[in-house]
């Protein structure tokens, strides 16, 4: 796995159009919301800001990044030819993502950071960390489910789109105005309980056992996303 994993490192940071699309990007918009900080909290609150930085990056650095290397790395054979080694299927896959996995991971944690130290700390750092692995989990999922329906990388550009798209929108909608109207639809829609489980982590008020129960959309979507994945999912290129 770990072998795969850093060889894949160095073809991300070889492509520089993956660099500037699916980091470089994510991390400039996410950059603008915490330097204007105050501006957005007046929208939303600090929580929101959390939220939708946090997606930012699952959504653009991580879920459309691992579709586009999945894609790719079939269109070329290599998943076939990585299947004909000792590796198994998952330590194949977690090698491949490993990489996109970290970056997101530190990425996350640096503007969460920068935010805490511009805006001050979140009530519960604990429960934010959980709503982010959720979340990133989430992100995931959904692009093994993706990548099972992309045919090149190329496809990847508008495969991604509705998730990515969709879960900014859910995000922007929750963290605006709230859950007391629409709660169930909000909550079940994808990114609805994790960005009001990181409102809640960030700005406090709600008790630890009200919102642990919000994981259970979140990671009922992983749950989805994998059983997509094991059914859509190809190793040799989609004809």
């Amino acid at each position: 796995m770990f072998p795969i994993a850093a060889s894949e490192l160095i073809q991300i940071f070889r492509n520089r159009l993956v660099l500037i699309t699916s980091f470089i990007v994510p991390v400039a918009i996410c950059v603008l919301f915490v330097r204007q900080h105050e501006t957005f909290a007046a929208i939303g609150s600090l929580g929101y800001i959390a939220a939708i930085v946090m997606f930012t990056v699952a959504a653009f650095g991580l879920y459309a990044t691992a579709v586009t290397t999945l894609a790719s790395r079939r269109q070329n054979l290599f998943l076939k030819r990585l299947r004909s080694t000792a590796a198994c299927d998952a330590g194949i896959l977690a090698g491949l993502l490993l990489p996109v996995v970290v970056l997101a991971v530190v990425q996350v944690t640096a503007i969460l950071t920068a935010l805490a130290v511009i805006a001050g700390r979140p009530a519960n750092v604990v429960l934010l960390a959980v709503a982010a692995l959720a979340t990133l989990a989430m992100m995931i999922g959904l692009a093994l489910a993706t990548a099972g329906l992309t045919n090149s990388p190329e496809h990847a550009q508008v495969t991604t789109l509705p998730v990515t798209l969709g879960v900014i929108g859910v995000t922007s909608w929750v963290g605006v105005s709230g859950t007391e109207d629409l709660t169930l639809l909000k909550r079940l829609l994808p990114g609805g309980s994790a960005t009001e489980l990181t409102m809640n982590a960030w700005n406090g008020g709600v008790a630890v056992t009200e919102s642990l129960p919000l994981l259970a959309p979140t990671l009922a979507w992983v749950v989805i996303a994998v059983v997509l994945a094991t059914r859509l999912f190809r190793w040799e290129p989609r004809r």
